[in-house]
């Protein structure tokens, strides 16, 4: 059986020094709070408190989704790709925890796996350290993503699962969209899950959700590329799963 490495603990590991920040800031201020007259006395320890309890929501957030949730049954992809595609394409951007289950899931589809990884596009720490902790998958090819080494119209499903939002350029963003549009055969389906910096995902990670990107501009991606929503779900209240169409011709 594969071994999924996720869950609170890797979040933790691969975010660590957010972790350390937050603690730093509450113990800070808890600290100077008593020697503060009592007007910014009351502010310091609202504020330490305040840092306390993001991390928390953070924290727990982070083991519902990705502990206690069906999100990696994969259960939910046969709402968005009722048919199991014969030919698909999962492509990450450093970390890729979708191509082991789903080559168990489907086990006589064609899969190929795309390794955007590119430190210049892809800078965050969090996936530097995951890269280091989880290896990408052996057959793993690499690619840009205005260049995705695959033909033209020969997929019947590109999976983009916590990928697109780590290509902090809108270019790049709609350089990834139009390529995945160009694998897919007419009537295929680009596959997206992401979470949304909307109202859940604001309460339970505060700044945090600054990192993801709002619903508006996944549709905005997809219309770009000619692609077509046609199923929407939330997994776990926190993420969003789309299915993206190429109209048929």
């Amino acid at each position: 059986m594969t071994v999924r490495h996720s869950g609170v603990r890797d979040v933790i590991a691969y975010n660590w020094p957010q972790y350390a920040k937050g603690v730093a800031v509450a113990l800070a201020a808890a600290t100077v709070a008593g020697r503060l007259p009592p007007p910014l006395r009351r502010l310091a320890r609202a504020g330490s408190a305040a840092a306390v309890t993001l991390l928390g929501t953070a924290t727990v957030a982070s083991w519902y989704v990705y502990d206690r949730s069906d999100l990696y049954t994969y259960d939910w992809l046969a709402e968005l790709l009722p048919a199991t595609p014969s030919a698909y394409a999962v492509v990450s951007t450093g970390l890729d925890e979708v191509s082991a289950p789903l080559a168990e899931r489907w086990p006589n589809a064609r899969h190929t796996a795309v390794d955007l990884y590119d430190p210049a596009l892809t800078n965050e720490g969090s996936i530097r350290r995951a890269r280091r902790r989880v290896s990408p998958p052996a057959h793993a090819v690499p690619g840009r993503p205005g260049t995705l080494p695959l033909p033209s119209g020969g997929t019947d499903a590109v999976l983009l699962v916590f990928a697109a939002h780590e290509l902090r350029q809108a270019r790049d963003r709609e350089r990834l969209f139009t390529e995945c549009a160009r694998l897919l055969r007419p009537g295929g389906t680009l596959l997206l899950a992401e979470h949304h910096r909307d109202t859940p995902n604001k309460a339970v990670f505060g700044p945090g959700a600054w990192h993801f990107l709002p619903r508006a501009e996944w549709l905005r991606l997809a219309a770009h590329a000619g692609l077509r929503p046609t199923a929407e779900r939330r997994l776990a209240h926190l993420v969003t799963a789309f299915a993206f169409t190429k109209e048929q011709v």
